[in-house]
């Protein structure tokens, strides 16, 4: 069995893999102030109630966009299981092609994503991964990463309108019965989910127009299925694309690679 972790910004998400299969996926906050005997009881009880024994995990890797958290995270896993730790970063075999200005720029979450969705589908590809941020990453057709869009996540957008206001309180991410609100919660609702889609609508046509042919609209990330359901766009989704990019890019440096 191999742990698979993703540490973002809002949350780190833990899973496990064996063979093809992936076993769990569980999210805790993010706490960069966490040590790493804390970081190891959480993942301990998550094994447990798993019922997984530390002994049957034979490696993990991370990825991470919260590099002070790397070192804390790699201690914990050393604690409870003797396993090698691989961290997405230089010195890391991924087969991802990265043509834009500074492919040390990144992250290695997109990098996750990317090499998944070239595992499953045919390029071009856009993969849209709605976490703290909404970002954008576009895999031209001859597979090579080429760029993207970050823009600010739906949580972050909600926690701004009700943080700089007086009287607009904090809501759930349900969807309104209609676009036209008739009252607070209802148009907030409305601006935010239909905002995030029609966002996502427009930034599509405009990334299709530059590639100048339709690719593959694929989202992932914690927010997906509460936004992709309004979009205009036929767009497909997998919550677990970047637990199975880690799982590839681990096999590839431990000389397990899967074909396609």
């Amino acid at each position: 069995m191999v742990l698979a972790i993703d540490i973002g910004n809002t949350n780190v998400v833990i899973g496990c893999f064996q063979e093809k299969e992936i076993l769990f996926v569980e999210r805790v906050s993010t706490n960069q102030n966490a040590t790493p005997l804390e970081l190891a009881v959480s993942i301990k009880t998550i094994l447990e109630i798993y019922r997984i024994q530390t002994e049957e995990i034979e490696g993990s890797i991370i990825s991470s966009v919260v590099p002070s958290i790397n070192n804390s995270m790699r201690k914990a896993i050393e604690k409870i299981a003797s396993c090698p730790v691989l961290v997405v970063g230089p010195g890391i075999r991924t087969g991802l092609q990265i043509a834009i200005d500074n492919p040390a720029q990144l992250g290695s979450d997109r990098v996750a994503d990317a090499v998944a969705a070239l595992h499953e589908y045919e390029p071009p590809i856009v993969i849209i991964d709605m976490g703290t941020a909404t970002t954008f990453s576009v895999i031209d057709a001859r597979r090579r990463h080429i760029g993207g869009v970050i823009a600010p996540g739906v949580g972050i957008s909600l926690n701004a309108l009700t943080e700089k206001t007086a009287q607009l309180p904090k809501i759930s991410f349900e969807p309104p019965k209609k676009c036209i609100g008739s009252n607070t919660v209802a148009c907030m609702k409305s601006g935010i989910l239909y905002g995030a889609a029609g966002c996502i609508d427009g930034l599509l046509d405009r990334i299709t127009e530059e590639l100048g042919e339709t690719p593959t609209y694929l989202a992932t990330g914690g927010l997906s299925e509460s936004i992709i359901p309004h979009c205009r766009h036929k767009i497909l989704t997998d919550p677990l694309l970047l637990l199975k990019g880690l799982q590839l890019i681990y096999e590839k440096n431990m000389g397990k690679e899967t074909e396609k």
